[in-house]
């Protein structure tokens, strides 16, 4: 008897070790997060002059997606959809409140972090990866083993700009002097510092957060100094952009603290918030780089997946605003990177592709086990082969019932009052002339309706900011009527 103990003791102590090493061989993830940035990088060809190489450096040795768009243009919503798997007209969360576990229906859901941490990974994260105050500090540590910090951004003594609404978060300009003192650089140490301290008896989770370009645009001077104030280009823009949209369009932003164009020109401030935007996004990148430096330092690098995003875009002046809140391209697209094991190198993929897929990609590239009901679909044949081809849009939802359709050449756009656009992406990129009312892509139209979500969730109980709704016949926009001689002021 005292043989077999000792015999069954020793497969169970082997068994542990294939189990021990066969976690270990298992991919790590690596997830870096950029707040507000738009498809200004190098790589996407966003913008003539900003120069981001770290983030094109990532970019060339794995796959870059160049038709990927956010499934909100607001960072709660998008964020929250990112990580929980499912669409904002599935879950009804449309604003900056309630966080995730604060709706019924998703406190037991199993988020992408809780969904690596339950199959051995270790979990980390920094900075702002949920958006901010969406998880309780109670519930966080159902969330990732380790919360890092996610400091706030450096304010002068005095604004810089005064827009009209002078919202504390509207401002621009060259600040603080010494790049060590923004968040951003903490949040990139914090996550170097987890990197040169991981178990190594399992795999890891580790994920990274910028608040970068977000409000207020601040770098310090040498960051400025890449776009010359004398050279600075400005976004391509039409004066009479908006005389084709439905007056609907306007209803999706109307009072926001985001200045208006017509201000921003008026102040002399369109140079100056596109240098301030472009400087912004080539010091985050600096802190991308620093991440994947320490990556590389642990020596896992060949073992762990990276994957970059941002929650949305932004608008430089584009349709006459600047800010997110649209479904036009400049709000919906955003950089989308894969790099690492089962992603091939230099792929290029103009084929669509959601943040939501992001869940379901990780799943298989990990091979953790499926989960049901998650709404993205994984990208794992267009990371073998950019050109594989892909059934699904993506799409974008902004409030109830208003959506975004973007097909590889084109976008269509619903609105809740049931007005419409179409833009033909790949002729007009600039989305200057909408199509919708010509009956010679009324089966363009119809192509793109068939997938508009089938489920329209109203918006959860404690939604606020930034919540459009219609009451008695009349469009609210967080609680005050929006009147017709106003909607554009």
């Amino acid at each position: 008897m005292r043989s077999v103990v000792i015999f069954l003791s020793l497969i169970s102590l082997s068994l542990h070790a294939v189990s021990a090493t066969a976690a270990d061989d298992r991919p790590n993830v690596l997830m870096i997060a950029i707040d507000d940035l738009n498809d200004w990088i190098g790589c996407l060809q966003g913008h003539p002059q900003v120069q981001t190489p770290h983030m094109d450096r990532l970019a060339a040795r794995g796959t870059l997606f160049t038709n990927a768009h956010c499934q909100s243009p607001l960072c709660n919503p998008s964020r929250s959809s990112l990580l929980v798997g499912l669409r904002p007209s599935t879950t009804g969360i449309y604003t900056l409140a309630p966080g995730i576990r604060d709706v019924a229906a998703l406190r037991d859901c199993v988020t992408l972090p809780q969904h690596f941490r339950r199959n051995g990974y270790f979990t980390f994260t920094c900075g702002k990866i949920f958006h901010d105050g969406s998880i309780r500090p109670k519930d966080r540590s159902d969330e990732f083993e380790v919360w890092g910090p996610a400091p706030g951004m450096p304010r002068p003594k005095e604004k810089f700009v005064h827009p009209p609404d002078d919202h504390p978060l509207m401002d621009w300009g060259v600040f603080p002097e010494d790049d060590r003192d923004q968040a951003d650089w903490k949040i990139a140490t914090a996550a170097a510092d987890q990197l040169a301290n991981l178990p190594d008896d399992k795999p890891f989770f580790v994920c990274a957060g910028f608040r970068l370009p977000h409000v207020p645009l601040f770098a310090s001077q040498k960051w400025f100094d890449l776009y010359p104030e004398d050279s600075v280009q400005l976004p391509p823009y039409l004066a009479t952009d908006r005389d084709d949209v439905p007056d609907f369009s306007w209803y999706l932003y109307w009072k926001l603290p985001e200045p208006r164009l017509s201000w921003v020109r008026e102040a002399d401030q369109w140079e100056p918030i596109v240098r301030a935007y472009l400087a912004t996004i080539s010091f985050v990148d600096s802190q991308v780089g620093r991440v994947l430096d320490a990556l590389k330092e642990t020596g896992r690098a060949d073992n762990t997946i990276v994957v970059l995003w941002s929650d949305h875009g932004w608008h430089l002046g584009e349709k006459d605003i600047t800010g997110k809140n649209t479904l036009w391209e400049r709000s919906t697209r955003v950089p989308l990177i894969f790099a690492g094991p089962g992603v091939s190198e230099g792929g290029v993929c103009t084929r669509p592709a959601e943040l939501l897929d992001i869940y379901p990609t990780l799943i298989d590239l990990c091979s953790l086990p499926a989960r049901t009901g998650l709404e993205g679909h994984s990208l794992t044949p267009q990371l073998a082969d950019a050109d594989a081809p892909r059934e699904w849009p993506a799409i974008t939802t902004h409030n109830q019932h208003n959506h975004a359709i973007r097909s590889e050449n084109f976008r269509y756009i619903r609105h809740a009052d049931g007005s419409q656009e179409l833009y033909n992406m790949i002729d007009d990129p600039n989305e200057w002339t909408n199509l919708a009312s010509d009956p010679a892509h009324a089966d363009v139209i119809n192509e793109h309706v068939r997938w508009l979500p089938p489920i329209s969730a109203p918006p959860v109980p404690g939604s606020k900011h930034r919540l459009l709704v219609k009451q008695d016949g009349v469009w609210m926009w967080e609680g005050e009527p929006i009147m017709e001689e106003d909607r554009r002021e």
